[in-house]
């Protein structure tokens, strides 16, 4: 089999890549070594930034999302009992985020593949990448038993962080730059209505929480918990009674609880790789960079990515100009850094650090009590959040 783009990975930026090649009339096949319905279970986050939806509006895949995703306009950050809203509509001139999970995202564009009659392979065992320093790569992988070959003209690896795909590159080919953080998040996702109908982005004493939605009937809610914490010795019960003691007393009152039917914990870690092209291999999202979700910027740094590589491969393939793939890493790496920035910025004001020194302490209450009354420092804020320009 051969084809001009061979996607490894088939999360929302794999597939949002074979549907903007589509668009340009440039053939691809999405190789998945998950099974269908295991991609569409895992349960991701869903702040989406203008330039993703319009992404995805692009691709003619973002129906369901304006007709069920919730437009927000701001969100509260909260410390010393008390909620401060970063108005994001009016420190930015009008711009907002959507929620919508990410799991939605994913289902929306594999329906929209489908309905075009994209190639995807899911299950694909032993998938393994050839020749990508040269100008003729493949790809070989196993379907029902049967080893097959991929021929192409290019691999685009967005298949995450545990993917084939960089682990493919020479590690003297790579530059790796990483912080792991002392602490993750434990996350709940309950059929209960949102506290409140905005974010919240809490911190306190106990340690940071998130107050989150996927829909108006639908919250996601997160805790900072130690690392080697286990999901298992954490109850329902004992999960709300520890929220409760991180919001206001106003949001505690108003919080509704039941049971849970999904709960995990998230290691932190911030996490670049460079270069983010080697020869005729691209890597995109996860593979190439990871953000503590503090900032909501990983399904949209992939989205960032998705772009650059698309329009490098349609200067490739339409144009047979090699500009855009040579400068495709230095044009995603700078826009990624700046995400990274952020990501680490939030992380380290609204996390409880181990072993924090009282100087340290009274230093992030004072930005705290910067950020919230400096116009400038929250127009920057604001700024970072709703995603800063492609």
């Amino acid at each position: 089999m051969r084809t001009q783009v061979a996607i490894i990975g088939a999360g929302p930026a794999g597939l949002l890549l074979g549907q903007l090649l589509h668009q340009a009339g440039i053939d691809s096949v999405i190789l998945e070594r998950r099974s269908h319905d295991y991609v569409l279970s895992r349960i991701r986050a869903g702040v989406l930034e203008q330039g993703t939806v319009g992404l995805l509006d692009k691709v003619g895949a973002s129906s369901r999302l304006h007709a069920e995703g919730l437009s927000h306009d701001g969100f509260d950050l909260l410390f010393g009992q008390k909620r401060h809203r970063i108005a994001l509509d009016r420190l930015t001139g009008g711009k907002h985020v959507t929620i919508y999970g990410q799991t939605e995202v994913t289902r929306d564009l594999m329906d929209q593949r489908a309905a075009q009659n994209g190639k995807t392979v899911f299950e694909a065992g032993d998938v393994a990448l050839h020749d990508f320093g040269g100008t003729s790569p493949f790809v070989t992988y196993v379907e029902d038993g049967i080893t097959r070959r991929l021929d192409c003209d290019v691999i685009a690896g967005c298949d995450g962080y545990h993917g084939v795909s960089r682990a493919s590159v020479p590690a003297s080919a790579l530059d790796i730059f990483e912080r792991i953080y002392p602490f993750g998040w434990l996350g709940v996702l309950a059929d209960v209505p949102p506290v409140s109908h905005e974010l919240i982005y809490a911190r306190g004493e106990r340690g940071f929480a998130l107050c989150s939605m996927r829909s108006g009937t639908r919250s996601r809610y997160y805790i900072q918990c130690d690392q080697g914490e286990r999901v298992d010795a954490w109850s329902d019960e004992r999960f709300w009674d520890e929220l409760r003691r991180r919001l206001d007393p106003a949001s505690a009152e108003a919080l509704v609880t039941g049971p849970s039917i999904e709960k995990s914990i998230a290691p932190l870690r911030s996490f670049v790789a460079e270069p983010m092209r080697f020869g005729r291999l691209f890597l995109a999202g996860d593979a190439a960079h990871i953000v503590p979700p503090t900032g909501a910027k990983g399904l949209n740094l992939a989205a960032s990515d998705v772009h650059y590589l698309f329009e490098a491969l349609t200067e490739f393939f339409v144009e047979r100009s090699q500009a855009g793939i040579d400068a495709y890493s230095q044009r995603a790496l700078a826009r990624v850094w700046k995400a990274e920035r952020f990501s680490w910025w939030l992380t380290s004001l609204m996390h409880v650090f181990p072993e924090q020194s009282p100087f340290e302490q009274r230093i992030q209450q004072a930005e705290l009590d910067y950020l919230v009354s400096s116009q400038h420092a929250m127009a920057a804020l604001a700024e970072n959040y709703v995603g800063l320009p492609y």
